[in-house]
This record gives C-alpha cells, structure tokens and sequence, in this order.
C-alpha cells in the first residue's frame, strides 16, 4: 500500500547496460511529475505467404523491447516552485537534463543507458527519441517553460509492486514466485541484473536442486553485495 508521501520521478544515467556504472551526476529528478505515461508493448509477427496460396495465420517471431513515451514540464517562472528565474530562465535546467539522457559515453559513442523510476514504474532501456517543445517565453526571447517528450526502449520490471519497493529501498529484499519456464540463474538476472548470483539464491532458500523449480514456489531475493 502506498503510504502517501510524494515521490519525484527520477533518471538515473548508466554506462553499461547492466546498469552497474553509474555516470558521475547522472541523476535528473523531475520538477513536476507527469500526468501520464505510456508503455507500448510490440509483439512481432511473420506474414509471408507464396504466391498463388489462399492467406495464411501470421506466424508469431518475437517479443520487441518495449517503449516507454513520457512528457516532462520544465518551468522558471517560479509558479510552481516559488523560484523565478527570468535572467537565464529554463537554459540551465535543459542543458543538465541533455547531459543526463542524451550526451553520448565516450567509449561506446553512444547514449547512456538510462533507468526511470517512479512509484510502480522501473524502466531500463536507451533513448530512442527526444524532443523538446519551448511554449512560453520572456520579452527578450528567453524560454521559461517546456515540454521534453521522451522515447525510450528497453524492458520495464515485470512485477509493478516489487518496482514500486525497488524505487523506494535498492537494496530490499525481493521476493518471488516461480512462473512456468523459469530458472534460477534467470530470475537471479531479473533482479541483480547478472545471472552469477544464483548459487547465493539457492544456498539463501535451501535450494539443493536449484534446476527443478516448481511454479508456484516462492523464493527470496536477499541484497547481496556485488561481485567485481
């Protein structure tokens, strides 16, 4: 249950896509949370069929990464915050939030991999799109407010609930149930983000055949520290 308290939105920055390396000041937390959010989810289909043949079922291929489109306010007029700031009005707020999601890592010549957290939202993934909307202005053309519009891909948390507590405390104990074709080194990955850890997991739960899980058995996730 939620216990009321406002949580803020956050873009955390990451040079590796086990999201283990965090960029230096890579952290964006938003001035006003969003009203919506949208998670596209693109199953992929094949629909072939030979020439001269009557028409087929399309024949299912793959799950694409999915895709998260959120808008976020930008604002200096000190409405929203009680801290006008006319002189150089939403420049500064803009440039830290373009370093965060859409400068480029050195090594890879790409962007940073990037995780958004909110409530019951934990999304990991790339930026794909970006786009910023400049709607008002101060009579000397300086922007006061906008809208960035975000497209990212990748894989939000499959359990909302275990997101929400993911966000607040990084290091809570998870705790799952096992689905039908689920192993052990592969939940281990969902939540450390590194399949290494499974013998810890099994050795945490008594596990003593950890190759056989039965779906429906409920294991824990204890916070481990992680190995260089």
């Amino acid at each position: 249950m939620s216990d009321g308290k406002l949580q803020k939105l956050v873009i955390k920055a990451y040079k590796d896509e086990k999201f283990s390396d965090p960029v230096g000041d890579g952290e964006f937390t938003t001035l006003v949370n969003p009203e919506k959010y949208l998670i596209v989810y693109k199953p992929e289909y094949q629909e072939e069929q030979g020439q001269g043949t009557s028409a087929t079922q399309p024949k299912f291929t793959r799950i694409s990464p999915q895709e998260l489109d959120v808008e976020l306010l930008f604002d200096s007029t000190g409405v929203i915050d009680g801290k006008p700031d006319k002189k150089d009005g939403i420049i500064d707020q803009i440039d830290t939030f373009k370093k965060i999601v859409f400068d480029y890592s050195g090594d890879e010549h790409k962007p940073y991999y990037l995780q958004i957290g909110w409530g019951a939202l934990l999304f990991k993934g790339s930026l794909v799109d970006l786009s910023i909307e400049f709607k008002l202005f101060a009579p000397d053309g300086t922007p006061l407010r906008a809208l960035a519009k975000l497209k990212v891909k990748g894989a939000v948390d499959e359990d909302l609930r275990a997101a929400r507590e993911n966000n607040k405390s990084p290091d809570l104990t998870h705790q799952r149930v096992v689905k039908a074709g689920d192993t052990l080194p592969l939940m281990t990955h969902r939540i450390y983000g590194d399949s290494k850890y499974y013998l810890e997991v099994a050795k945490a739960n008594n596990l003593y055949s950890f190759r056989n899980l039965i779906p429906g058995q409920e294991l824990f996730f204890p916070p481990l520290t992680k190995k260089a």
